[in-house]
């Protein structure tokens, strides 16, 4: 941290302790709600989500060779390629905001262009099979369709746009890593690798599993069992380390992991407090912004009350499905229908505790397009939905 950085982080705290009102119990609620919050992400999602992200983004940074990642993903592969890819890749996972972070900084640290990572990086969140599904049951079929075209669609447009933005900063960045790549000389085989590989992306989807809506069906029936799959996939990870990889290779495999903890983490803790602090837990109505206000911005269809959710959507943080009951509930309070399909296609994608860490990773620049373009096309989309 940069002397300037230190300074200004004295003052924000010394003026915040001097000024702000912490006898008011609005404020003290708020408070609370920040810790109750972190929490609450801890409890739920720390374990089952983080985690198996960061070894998986430790892995690809260890064991996917530089050049894989820049044929299939990189500035100069091909488009429908690696778009393709990118995409999938996002929906097979079906994870949160928060959780698609470390895989996104590992593919972009690896090679990957800015087009494809981003791709990939809203795609992870918003292409969530189940969450589509649960959005058609509870919100109606028109508007689950739209969010399921509107997410596919943002994810390759948004990839396209990025990758237009900063194609000069790719190229440059491409040309750097062609030089410096390298193949590694592991003892394993494609297949191996692609196993082992699998069998952690497994982990991350059945341990993640959340609880349907309803107690019946398909869905349900996984979430019963999730636990009994993850530890048998968890044993067949143990048994695969030990026959197809040396000590030093799992080091290594380690090391990365924990240097991707140590730039995420913090960032992420530090992000869902201050969502917290600011709008509370879903459905709590405690932090420093009421939910009345928030009801009364969104109602009706103008371009001003997609904008306010789109926005509302970008920096609040939704954990995997939540999103949908939370609508249910201001939709009842007077949301529009357009208003509503905005927040569900920038929710899901973005919150404050995801943009720090983005910013983390791509600057502030590439950061501030990525986010006006998810709430930008978010509200476009609300606003033509809801006059349809």
């Amino acid at each position: 941290m940069k002397n300037w950085q230190k300074f200004t982080l004295i003052v924000t705290v010394f003026l915040l302790a001097y000024f702000v009102p912490f006898e008011r119990p609005r404020v003290q609620g708020a408070v609370m709600e920040s810790l109750y919050m972190l929490q609450d992400y801890v409890r739920l999602h720390v374990l089952t989500c983080l985690i198996p992200a960061f070894f998986i983004a430790g892995a690809i940074s260890s064991f996917i060779s530089q050049g894989s990642v820049i044929k299939y993903l990189g500035g100069g592969a091909n488009k429908t390629v690696s778009y393709l890819v990118a995409s999938l890749s996002g929906t097979v996972l079906a994870v949160c905001s928060c959780t698609v972070l470390p895989l996104f900084a590992g593919i972009y640290k690896k090679g990957a262009g800015i087009g494809p990572a981003t791709s990939f990086l809203y795609s992870g969140p918003a292409i969530n099979i189940l969450a589509i599904i649960l959005t058609t049951r509870v919100l109606g079929f028109k508007i689950g369709l739209a969010r399921a075209i509107g997410a596919i669609s943002f994810s390759i447009i948004i990839g396209l746009i990025m990758s237009a933005l900063f194609r000069n900063e790719d190229a440059v960045r491409a040309n750097l890593e062609v030089s410096s790549v390298y193949q590694e000389d592991g003892e394993r085989s494609a297949t191996q690798n692609i196993i082992y590989f699998t069998v952690m992306i497994l982990i991350l989807i059945f341990a993640a599993w959340g609880k349907p809506e309803q107690e019946v069906g398909f869905f349900s029936d996984i979430y019963r069992i999730k636990w009994y799959i993850t530890g048998l996939l968890l044993m067949v990870l143990f048994a695969i380390l030990l026959k197809w990889f040396k000590k030093d290779e799992i080091h290594s495999w380690l090391d990365s992991t924990w240097l991707f903890t140590l730039q995420i983490m913090p960032l992420l803790f530090a992000g869902v407090m201050v969502a917290g602090l600011l709008m509370g837990r879903p459905g709590t109505d405690a932090g420093l912004i009421p939910s009345r206000y928030v009801a009364y911005l969104v109602g009706g269809n103008s371009i001003t009350a997609n904008f306010v959710a789109s926005i509302i959507g970008a920096f609040m943080y939704f954990a995997t499905l939540t999103e949908v009951p939370i609508l249910q509930g201001l939709l009842g309070s007077g949301m529009g229908q357009g208003p509503a399909l905005a927040l569900l296609l920038s929710g899901p994608a973005l919150s404050l505790p995801s943009m720090l860490v983005i910013n983390s990773i791509l600057g502030v620049k590439k950061t501030a397009a990525y986010i006006t373009l998810v709430v930008i096309m978010s509200t476009i989309a609300g606003y033509i939905f809801g006059m349809v």
